[in-house]
């Protein structure tokens, strides 16, 4: 009830204003209490409204600002990010460039990379998220990444990034996907982390097989995944088409660990390739 009252008196304006400020004392205060006042249910479409987004935003891609004050930005936006309204005006302030920013230079298994890569999450459910991610210099290759070098939590977050943005539009986001070597990572998560995330590592999986011929040398390196993928989740499988859960710990891990090993040593040929360029 104080929450909603602070918001209805207006002091919400002042504190969007502060967002702004050159102060971080200010800057930080005014972040917290946007954390605060966003648990509140009936605050979210109040704030949302607000023009809050952009100035949170900014506070990501400063490089002034303290990682303390980008992390509670992040919570701000992940609190926001709940209420469908606040999703457009959110996607409206073109979230993903300062997202994959941010990404990029914070280590993948921090907290601050978790906050990043669930939001992606969230946005790969629209489609101008999706086509700003693959658009991004490294943005596919960011949350890839997250998922190979990440915490398991953090890499959960990825594996529904990608398994949300394949879904969207698997004709228009496939080759992106495997060509940034998502492959290797996907294979880990289909043996650990939680039964969602291995379901949706299996699924992602399936998603990125293409049985149809193609011959360009462009996608000779995907179809080689592909190949991996083909032998490794025919082998997963029953007669009936379905997983084994019994067999994860035993079998099935080794046969994960091998074709691991194989798609590392083709994704490093890759980045060695990128690197001559």
């Amino acid at each position: 009830r104080n929450k909603r009252n602070i918001v209805t008196a207006g002091a919400l304006k002042p504190v969007i204003g502060f967002l702004a400020s050159e102060n971080s004392g200010l800057q930080g205060n005014a972040v917290a209490l946007v954390i605060t006042l966003s648990a509140s249910s009936t605050n979210k479409a109040i704030i949302g409204a607000s023009g809050v987004f952009p100035p949170l935003l900014q506070i990501l891609t400063d490089a002034a600002t303290s990682s303390q004050a980008k992390f509670d930005s992040l919570m701000a936006l992940h609190n926001l990010s709940s209420h469908k309204e606040n999703l457009v005006k959110l996607l409206e302030a073109e979230p993903v460039p300062a997202l994959i920013g941010l990404l990029k230079s914070s280590r993948r298994s921090s907290r601050i990379a978790g906050k990043c890569t669930a939001l992606i999450e969230i946005l790969m459910g629209y489609e101008e998220a999706r086509s700003a991610l693959a658009s991004e210099d490294g943005g596919v290759l960011s949350v890839v990444e997250v998922l190979e070098s990440g915490s398991v939590e953090n890499g959960e977050h990825a594996v529904g990034a990608l398994l949300t943005m394949c879904r969207g539009d698997r004709s228009k986001y496939r080759e992106a996907i495997l060509r940034e070597g998502a492959i290797p990572g996907l294979l880990e998560f289909t043996v650990q982390g939680s039964p969602k995330s291995q379901h949706g590592a299996r699924v992602l999986l399936r998603l990125l097989r293409d049985d149809e011929p193609r011959s360009s040398s462009e996608v000779q390196e995907a179809d080689t995944f592909e190949n991996i993928v083909s032998n490794i989740m025919s082998q997963m499988e029953d007669d009936d088409g379905v997983v084994d859960e019994d067999d994860g710990c035993g079998k099935s891990k080794k046969m994960v660990s091998d074709m691991v090993q194989l798609s590392m040593e083709l994704s490093l040929k890759r980045m060695q390739d990128r690197a001559s360029v």
